[in-house]
């Protein structure tokens, strides 16, 4: 009954990860890519170009594309697409819609007033997208923004169990028939999404902020995914094995495992101690390895997730 009830604890947690994603990802587009002509890769980076060159819904362009390409991506790659995927899908072109009714495409960060002026006049001045004025954008602060802004709303849907989708799926199927590496294909299809921009608005700017807003999307999707903490995998080559184990599993408390190997060059017997380490029990090793062994060699490895006794707790499901 225990593991029932926190089955479906984080069952409803992942959902409300989900909902609250899909609704920050929405208010990013809407609020901050569109009223600056950005285009940060996806469906709906592709649907803000289509809106502003052609005025219809970023909800309408966007759903437009995604429901084809889940159904595509499904008949030629299988039932990969979870419910939660579904449901991000809809969940996104929902609060899109409510927001474009609600709020419009005004922007939520410029550098001055919405003002109403002769268009000779305006000079650097942009205009929101199927008016309502114009503005003084603050590139800079929008671009930190909405990066803040998409880095949560997908690392918080992929915390909650779903994927992203849209263009992704695109790059999934090309992978399946050309073996071109699946991170450059993606990179690819977001390259000439983010492209896109600069073609229809001539303004090298833009395609030069989407990519920044990426960046900082992918180091905050990082971060909520796998956490602050680093880990630390270590191996150690040493003749003083007996020693560099009493200091780990006395000191540091931690345990390990020892390989018997063969050195390549003289072909000796060699042991190598394995272990996973916090970085503050990292620091300790480091800093009394060279009394314990100054011969010894060392591999450290960043690991961004370790499980088991210790560390982060195995997954129930």
């Amino acid at each position: 009954m225990k593991n029932f009830s926190t089955k479906t604890r984080k069952e409803i947690i992942s959902y409300f990860l989900v909902i609250l994603g899909s609704a920050l990802f929405a208010i990013g587009d809407v609020m901050f890519v569109n009223p600056y002509h950005l285009a940060p890769g996806g469906t709906y980076g592709l649907s803000n170009v289509l809106n502003t060159v052609w005025p219809w819904r970023i909800s309408y362009y966007a759903i437009c594309m995604d429901i084809p390409l889940l159904l595509i991506g499904t008949w030629i790659l299988g039932p990969r697409f979870g419910f939660k995927t579904i449901l991000s899908t809809i969940l996104i072109f929902l609060f899109t819609w409510v927001l474009e009714s609600v709020w419009g495409y005004a922007p939520v960060v410029f550098a001055g007033e919405i003002v109403s002026t002769e268009p000779a006049e305006l000079n650097h001045w942009m205009e929101i997208p199927q008016g309502g004025g114009w503005f003084m954008p603050d590139f800079v602060v929008n671009t930190l923004l909405a990066g803040i802004i998409y880095g949560l709303a997908i690392g918080l849907i992929f915390r909650g169990g779903a994927t992203s989708g849209g263009s992704d799926i695109i790059s999934m199927i090309i992978h399946k028939y050309t073996k071109v590496s699946l991170g450059t294909l993606v990179m690819i299809v977001d390259g000439c999404i983010t492209l896109s921009t600069l073609i229809a608005f001539k303004q090298v700017r833009l395609p030069v902020y989407s990519v920044l807003i990426i960046a900082i999307e992918g180091y905050l999707i990082d971060l909520i995914v796998d956490g602050l903490r680093t880990d630390k995998t270590v191996f150690i080559v040493t003749e003083r094995q007996e020693a560099v184990r009493e200091f780990i599993i006395n000191e540091l408390h931690r345990g390990g495992t020892t390989i018997l190997g063969q050195g390549l060059y003289k072909g000796q017997e060699r042991h190598m101690i394995y272990c996973n380490l916090s970085r503050a029990d990292f620091v300790k090793l480091k800093s009394n390895l060279r009394l314990l062994d100054p011969d010894a060699f060392v591999n450290v490895i960043n690991s961004s997730e370790v499980m088991g006794r210790g560390f982060r707790a195995l997954p129930n499901q």
